[in-house]
């Protein structure tokens, strides 16, 4: 079959919107919050007529924003948006292997967890091949606050930007679900508030000495905070700006694993780091 050589339609006004996306990525327009109509005709050599249509197709289209005070105009959250679920969708494409490697290594069932808000959403999990077993937790989230993977998420986080998050979050209550068996007349479990002497986090001060334990050692564990007997270990995965986008999780009864948690850490913080070196992190 023989293919036509015409140009696609509307493919050169694709790419001179995708011109104009890269310029407003560049480092002028991070520095000065975004270009206006005058500067993207000058670094384009288009007419500024013609330049200031296609902004304003691109922001109702939610690819760009326009500051009312300065007239710049800057990415918009709806390009981020999408950037995110792309990079999401590789992530958990490039993550099944280096998951199923840890479950089978450690026999333990092991998750890949990202941060929602306050909450930890478990987006992929391999099972251990043991009876008795910490079950998967896809589509499940949890008070980010209350796990380790919540807590290795936050790691790399300022801490202006921990206390804004911890005053809004800090004291979630541990939702989770749905297609728990003990829902709740709103679909939802809840999880009982963990004992005082299992309680990692407290308050504000026990959140920043458990950051900093995270730091230090490349990992968070878990000691029945969650649920009685079962232990666990999270590391962090990052990306390639060295921001940490996702967490490994194993989770085990303590039975097993309790007296090798320190070791299931570094295991886990190994697996991570390989992961993160194939997602491009530097």
């Amino acid at each position: 079959m023989v293919q036509s050589s015409e140009p696609r339609r509307n493919s050169s006004g694709l790419a001179r919107d995708a011109e104009i996306l890269e310029l407003l990525g560049t480092a002028e327009a991070m520095r000065d919050g975004g270009l206006g109509v005058l500067r993207v005709a000058q670094l384009t050599g288009r007419d500024k007529a013609a330049i200031s249509r296609a902004l304003a197709t691109l922001a109702d289209a939610g690819l760009v924003d326009r500051d009312d005070a300065t007239q710049l105009y800057r990415l918009g959250a709806r390009l981020y948006a999408l950037a995110a679920r792309t990079l999401e969708s590789r992530m958990v494409s490039i993550s099944r292997p280096h998951l199923r490697r840890v479950a089978q290594a450690t026999r333990e069932t092991t998750h890949l967890c990202v941060l929602r808000g306050g909450n930890v959403l478990t987006i992929m999990s391999e099972l251990s091949p043991h009876e008795v077993r910490a079950t998967g937790w896809e589509g499940v989230t949890t008070a980010a606050w209350r796990t380790p993977s919540g807590r290795v998420l936050l790691s790399d986080w300022d801490r202006g930007s921990l206390e804004r998050w911890y005053a809004e979050h800090g004291h979630d209550r541990a939702i989770v679900g749905p297609g728990d068996p003990l829902m709740t007349e709103a679909g939802f479990s809840v999880l009982p508030t963990p004992p005082a002497d299992k309680a990692v986090i407290t308050d504000f001060a026990s959140l920043l000495e458990e950051i900093a334990r995270i730091r230090a050692h490349g990992y968070a564990l878990l000691d029945e905070e969650l649920e009685g007997g079962v232990v666990g270990a999270s590391a962090p995965v990052f990306d390639l700006n060295g921001r940490i986008i996702a967490a490994i999780n194993v989770s085990a009864p303590k039975m097993r694993m309790g007296e090798r948690l320190p070791t299931l850490g570094r295991y886990v913080a190994e697996a991570a780091a390989a992961l993160s070196e194939q997602l491009g992190a530097p």
